[in-house]
Order: structure tokens, then C-alpha cells, then sequence
């Protein structure tokens, strides 16, 4: 089984308590986000959906915390696992759904797909196929927030491998030195690809290598939303008192495989099973108090939000041959 890691919440968690009504919004974020995914593998087993995917179900309760804590001046740039991301952070599905089926009413005009997705009118600067490439983007875009000396920070998004990569190091390393506004969210779901983190790190928590560079470093449960919520909040007050970047690490724990391919010969079901017990929904549904129909009610009300984005981009164009290549650079 994959290491399971004592989740050490920011002190800041117990200040930050959400409302009862950012907490249902939360989880119908969470609920959206699932029933998405759950849509788009159907959709990709008709053949619908071109390309292959990586689906985040588990881990809603890490993107809809850590997007709830930043405003919408702020920047995201997230992994090819960054469905849920790119919902948390505002964007709609029926947008999201058309971009999934290579149509022309896409985010991206259906030329990026689940792995490349971005909405850039509201900051959110994609998706990104490479492993930790968005990490040295962030320095980049921190840098630029620096230049303009506005109070705007910006998000990146990377998962347990990525930080295993040297990208990872220079651009924590080049944010430190140069103190710039960005927070590094590392998104532990115990797995790059089929290996666990245990046998590919050898600390205790992904957050320890923070000390390395200076930097504050922090670790919480990935699978509460108020933990991550209250996490990312305390990064951001940093940033903008100018205090330099934060590196936050969240356990949580993917239920599907790396990609549609992957037939998840690495673990066993009864470690995914014990996570799932723990699953971030169920858990915010029992933390709120909320019985069995009130639960339902609000899953079918995300049904009927996807079920309106699949027939949204069912009706729209297949982008014209003649222009296929335009916004297209690699």
C-alpha cells in the first residue's frame, strides 16, 4: 500500500473557518467536477473524445479549496490532470466539454483538448502536458506580477513526480532568491504513473524540501477542502506582503488510473477501496450534516449542469479544415 502520510495542517486551519454556504458551494463544486469526469470517460469510451485522459476523481476536494482561496485576478497554470482545476477555478462546462470534443466553441477553439486546456481571459494559463513544465511558467508570470507591482499572485499546480524533476528545484529556487508571488501546490496522490511515492522520495513530506530553499513549506489533508482552503490562504497573504513563495503538499489519492490506458497492475484494490472510505465528498456531505436526499438532489442538479454542457457541444461545429492550424505554435 502507498505510503499514507500524517497530514500536518496549517495552524492557519483552525482561524479560517468557511461559511455553511462556502462549504455547500464547495461541494457542488466537488459533485460537478466528478460527474464531468465520469461524462468525459463515457464520452472517450464512444470515441467522442479524441487524445487520451487523466482523470482527477478523489481528488476534487484539493482543487476546489485551493481556487476557492484566490481571487479571480489571480493566475493558474495546472497538470494534464487539470479537469478539475480548470472547473474549480470558474470555467464552464459546457465550454470545457465542447474543447474535450475537438469543437470550434471550445476554450481552445478544440485544438487542446483535456491535456492542453486554458481560459485565459479569466488567468487561467493552461494546462500543461509536460511533467513540472508549468513550474518554471509560474516563475515567469510571478516575475511579471512583481514588475507591474500588483497584489496578484499566481497558482501552479504539479503533482509527487513532477517534483522529482530538476524543473521543480531551479524554479522554487529562482521564486526564492527573487522573492516572487508564487505558490507551488504539489498534488500527492501517491502515484507518478505506477510509482508509488514512498520508493521514488526518501522524506517524510514532499513540503520538507521547502527548508532546502527557504521557503515555507506545508502539508495537509488534500482530501478536506478547508484544510487546502485555509492553506492556500495563508501562501497568498505571504505573497502579497511580499514574503516570497510557499510550497504546499496535499495527500489525496486518484480512484482511476494514470490515463485511460493504465490497468492499475501497481495497487491493490483494497488500497484503493480504504481511500475510497475516505472519499472528499462523502465526507464534506457528513461534515455538513446533510441527509441522503438533500445529497442526491444536489447530484442530480450537477447531472443536469453536464447533461446541458454534452448537449451543447454535441450541437457545435467541428472547426473548418481550411483554419485548422491557426493558434496552433507546436
Amino acid at each position: 500500500m502507498a505510503k499514507s502520510k500524517n497530514a500536518q495542517t496549517s495552524q492557519a486551519a483552525a482561524k479560517r473557518k468557511l461559511s455553511e454556504k462556502q462549504l455547500h458551494d464547495m461541494l457542488y463544486t466537488m459533485m460537478l467536477i466528478r460527474r464531468f469526469e465520469e461524462k468525459a470517460l463515457d464520452l472517450y469510451s464512444l470515441g467522442k473524445v479524441h487524445g487520451t485522459m487523466h482523470l482527477s476523481i478523489g481528488q476534487e476536494a484539493t482543487a476546489v479549496g485551493a481556487s476557492g482561496a484566490l481571487t479571480q485576478q489571480d493566475y493558474l497554470l495546472n497538470t494534464h490532470r487539470g479537469h478539475g482545476h480548470c472547473l474549480a477555478w470558474g470555467s464552464q462546462a459546457d465550454l470545457m466539454m465542447a474543447e474535450f470534443m475537438g469543437k470550434e466553441t471550445g476554450y481552445c477553439r478544440g485544438r487542446g483538448g483535456s491535456m492542453h486546456i486554458a481560459n485565459v481571459d479569466a488567468n487561467n494559463l493552461g494546462a500543461n502536458g509536460i511533467v513540472a513544465g508549468g513550474l518554471p511558467i509560474s516563475v515567469g508570470v510571478g516575475l511579471s506580477i512583481r514588475a507591474r507591482n500588483t497584489e496578484q499572485v499566481v497558482m501552479v499546480v504539479f503533482g509527487d513526480g513532477a517534483s522529482n524533476e530538476g524543473a521543480f528545484h531551479e524554479s522554487i529556487n529562482m521564486a526564492s532568491i527573487w522573492n516572487l508571488p508564487v505558490i507551488f501546490l504539489c498534488e500527492n496522490n501517491q502515484y507518478a504513473m505506477s510509482m508509488p511515492v514512498e520508493k521514488s522520495i526518501n522524506i517524510d513530506r514532499i513540503s520538507d524540501r521547502a527548508a532546502a530553499y527557504g521557503i515555507e513549506g506545508v502539508t495537509v489533508d488534500g482530501n478536506d477542502p478547508e484544510a487546502v482552503y485555509a492553506a492556500v490562504s495563508s501562501a497568498r497573504q505571504r505573497a502579497v506582503a511580499g514574503k516570497g513563495p510557499t510550497l504546499i503538499e496535499c495527500n489525496t489519492y486518484r480512484y482511476m488510473g494514470h490515463s485511460k490506458s493504465d490497468r492499475q497492475a501497481y495497487r491493490t484494490r483494497d488500497e484503493v477501496k480504504a481511500w475510497m472510505d475516505k472519499d472528499p465528498i462523502e465526507r464534506l456531505v457528513a461534515n455538513l450534516g446533510m441527509s441522503k436526499e438533500d445529497k442526491d438532489a444536489l447530484f442530480k442538479k450537477a447531472e443536469a449542469e453536464i447533461a446541458k454542457a454534452v448537449e451543447f457541444a454535441e450541437a457545435s461545429p467541428e472547426p473548418d479544415v481550411a483554419d485548422i492550424m491557426e493558434g496552433v505554435y507546436a
